[in-house]
């Protein structure tokens, strides 16, 4: 992915943007879309110079007569252009209307066929733009289909088709693009869930509208840029000590899962923390200590024994294999009862949602089943909208909260951050249990709440794609930690 602003917004933001354009900035709406078509023309022939059959699927709107712009350059260019239209360029209006007058004038229609597209090199598709609020239906469900069947390139002008530029869920069924370029404003939708395997690469261009055009427009989120790290982890001064790095208690690992412990820990020690300590079952302080001798590891039986421990660190991380059995129980409750900040995770996060309660020191890091359990609803409806459910489990919560997934989202409750590295080798065990210890070791150094989530979930998933250099089927969660003390020193 091009670098890009980091700036995101919703369709209906991006759609006032093009009306303080056309408006404020006396941009003509035919102006902004000539200009979108060409720049969507100049990357299809740096990116496809091999493209000689081009066939250009549009529907109505403005949208659609990006497409028929794209459909006249490409046959003044002299390649063979079949131009489909999914709606009657005698309804469209405006701009649309115009440039579909012009396109037509240059090439005739086409009627969409699978004999047409077995022999095209590259599908334009404008089908539809960032207005979808209903599942595809219909033809345009079948060309989609038969598109992503056929394997061919795809260039999306703006979003794929059947993507929800709000939302980033697919709405029955979308088109699945090689590139997509979009304008005047990066829609947050591009960025989360099932975008991910929707938008291949995204090039920005903002059709050179002033910048004043975004003056007072507030985004709905932000990217977490490719510097974000570097600017965000400063070399540590020569002076430095132990002590200034803080003490991370790590509480969890019931019988059978001391792993999941010992990750968090290391994790936490991989992030720079100055001590890490960890709390679990006694019968795993062995093996602990055998695979990682620079943990504290203490066995403790019952809440009771935590209250020495937790006096005597800084920060805490609560939930990694900590279990659903009284032990979890007691250890979370002596835990989410004290005076100090914490991270929250897995088992952590379910206890949390039998007994809901409000704190501004924590960060909570559900995936979507266990988001699904904070706000009392299903998976389901957790993927209809990400940005909403992130933004729902801070207001109520407090603190700030981490959504896990393909393009993982950070909310403290007013704005979103987005992260859009990681990749599908993370999708196995222990890969949170990190993310636990690394968010907890970053807060312990002197992060701030919100710096620490973010901060954790760039440098976890920049470890797991340079982890996943070797391939992302069998990915680890180890793997990743051996990846963690390069990243975290930009």
């Amino acid at each position: 992915m091009s670098e890009l602003p980091d700036a995101l917004y919703t369709p209906e933001q991006v759609r006032a943007l093009d009306r303080r354009a056309i408006e404020d900035h006396g941009i003509p709406g035919g102006v902004l879309m000539a200009r979108a078509g060409r720049a969507t023309w100049r990357l299809i022939r740096q990116r496809f110079p091999d493209a000689r059959r081009v066939m250009v699927l549009c529907g109505g709107g403005n949208n659609g007569g990006d497409g028929y712009v794209i459909a006249r350059l490409a046959a003044d260019a002299g390649l063979a252009v079949d131009l489909c239209p999914f709606a009657d360029p005698a309804g469209l209006s405006g701009d649309a209307r115009r440039a579909a007058d012009e396109a037509l004038a240059r090439v005739p229609s086409a009627a969409f066929s699978p004999e047409r597209l077995a022999e095209t090199d590259l599908v334009v598709d404008a089908l539809l733009g960032t207005g979808l609020d209903r599942p595809v239906s219909g033809a345009m469900a079948d060309a989609i289909g038969a598109v992503n069947a056929s394997h061919c390139r795809v260039v999306a002008v703006d979003v794929p088709s059947g993507l929800s530029a709000r939302t980033g869920q697919v709405m029955g069924i979308a088109v699945r693009a090689a590139l997509t370029p979009t304008f005047i404003g990066l829609k947050q939708g591009l960025f989360t869930g099932e975008a991910a395997d929707c938008i291949g690469e995204v090039v920005f261009d903002d059709l050179q509208v002033p910048a004043a055009v975004h003056d007072g427009m507030e985004p709905s989120a932000r990217l977490l840029g490719a510097e974000a790290l570097e600017a965000g982890l400063p070399r540590r001064p020569r002076t430095a000590h132990k002590g200034a790095f803080g003490h991370v208690l790590v509480i969890g690992g019931d019988l059978g899962m001391g792993g999941a412990v010992r990750i968090a820990g290391e994790a936490a020690a991989r992030s720079g923390a100055g001590l890490t300590s960890v709390v679990t079952r006694p019968a795993h302080v062995a093996a602990l200590l055998a695979a990682r001798p620079e943990l504290m590891v203490h066995g403790v039986e019952a809440g009771s024994g935590l209250a020495a421990l937790l006096a005597r660190a800084d920060m805490l991380a609560v939930g990694p294999g900590l279990g659903q059995a009284e032990w979890g129980r007691a250890l979370f409750e002596a835990v989410r009862d004290g005076d100090r900040p914490l991270v929250v995770d897995a088992d952590g996060l379910n206890w949390l949602a039998q007994a809901p309660t409000r704190r501004d020191d924590w960060v909570l890091t559900p995936h979507p089943g266990e988001a699904a359990r904070l706000l009392d609803t299903d998976i389901a409806e957790i993927d209809r909208d990400r940005f909403a459910a992130v933004t729902a489990i801070a207001r109520q919560y407090g603190g700030v909260a981490v959504l896990k997934g393909a393009g993982t989202l950070i909310s403290d409750g007013l704005c979103c951050r987005v992260c859009t590295e990681g990749n599908p080798g993370m999708a196995s065990g222990g890969m949170g249990d990190a993310l636990t210890g690394l968010i907890a070791g970053l807060r312990a150094q002197g992060f701030d709440t919100l710096a620490s989530a973010c901060l954790g979930v760039q440098a976890h998933a920049r470890a797991a794609d340079r982890a996943a250099l070797d391939g992302e089927r069998g990915l680890l969660a180890g793997d990743l930690l051996n990846a963690l003390r390069s990243v975290v020193n930009p």
